[in-house]
């Protein structure tokens, strides 16, 4: 199955999903590593991690702890 992220406003809102899917589990966490900054600079304010539909975890704030 594919993983993908959920690109989430703070009240948990849909605001779209990764552009890219991925085979592992650990290539969607990569590309998070890579890419959080910007998601976060383009309004987006948590993620949640999916293999297929079904949720893996999250959701995950984008922003730095309080």
């Amino acid at each position: 199955m594919a993983w993908s992220w959920r690109l989430e406003k703070a009240d948990g809102l849909e605001v779209g999903r990764s552009e890219e899917t991925f085979t592992t589990q650990a290539d969607a966490e990569t590309w998070l590593g890579e890419t959080w900054r910007g998601l976060r600079e383009e309004g987006v304010d948590q993620v949640t991690l999916l293999e297929g539909e079904s949720v893996v975890y999250g959701p995950m704030s984008l922003h730095e702890p309080d």
